[in-house]
């Protein structure tokens, strides 16, 4: 059974963590129908975003709106997020491209200074898969690929080649993530690519989530942020994580 179209928005707008994103995936693989409607919201995102500027909102209304959002008691906010997705009005405007413009501003006001690299990194890959920009530096041997981001990126990466266990090391390259020259390492596992960005940022790793139908894994090794994103299943993403993970503590063992 196919499922309703507020989830598949939802799984579109990156809301559905990878508990609630396998099944769904596992349909669509096998749901023309809803892998067409898939590809339907991607259209009117591109195609929205080609006909509006970016813009951003001013510093003190993006500080009113977090302030606000803060303030929310938890309590009501299930309640009223309830409300408006089952709200007729919502359902009629979702349907068109003026509402989908509609939607957009809201999100852009309510949440983009929160998701900004999110977007970025999503941005990112499909930039790198589309207009050759996929490696700065080709190789799968790790003592080439290293050194390459010196001078290059701000961080120096985790890097390995783990083509014994189906991550084969294609190379490496540059990209601008959070104001800082990101180092993106690249892997393949099977008919799909994974770009692995690395960049500094404090606090606690994002939780994983999936975006525009990519799927993000993020975690924390010393001072530096990773993030492995792909359109691959969520089990090889995390596979590769893990190995990532252990490379890192091997590493930085004494």
């Amino acid at each position: 059974m196919c499922p309703d179209p507020q989830r598949l928005q939802a799984y579109f707008d990156g809301e559905l963590g990878p508990s609630e994103s396998a099944p769904l995936e596992h349909h669509l693989a096998a749901c023309p129908a809803c892998t067409a409607e898939l590809a339907r919201l991607r259209a009117l995102r591109q195609s929205l975003r080609a006909q509006f500027a970016a813009v951003r909102a001013p510093q003190p209304l993006q500080a009113r709106i977090l302030q606000a959002l803060d303030a929310e008691s938890p309590a009501a906010a299930p309640t009223r997020s309830r409300s408006v997705r089952t709200r007729p009005f919502w359902a009629g405007v979702l349907s068109g491209v003026a509402g989908s413009a509609v939607l957009a501003v809201l999100a852009f006001l309510l949440v983009a200074p929160r998701a900004g690299v999110l977007d970025q990194l999503v941005t990112a890959h499909v930039n790198s898969l589309r207009n050759g920009h996929l490696i700065g530096v080709v190789s799968t041997d790790r003592h080439t690929v290293k050194p390459w981001f010196a001078g290059r990126t701000d961080v120096s990466p985790v890097v390995a080649d783990f083509a014994d266990q189906g991550y084969r090391l294609l190379g490496g390259r540059a990209d601008p993530i959070a104001r800082q020259r990101a180092a993106v390492v690249v892997y393949q596992h099977g008919a799909h690519l994974i770009n692995v960005f690395s960049w500094k940022q404090p606090g606690a790793a994002p939780a994983d989530t999936t975006r525009s139908g990519y799927h993000l894994a993020f975690w924390r090794s010393g001072d530096l942020m990773y993030c492995a994103v792909s359109d691959t299943g969520w089990s090889e993403l995390q596979g590769l994580e893990r190995l990532l993970q252990a490379a890192a503590d091997r590493e930085q063992a004494p």
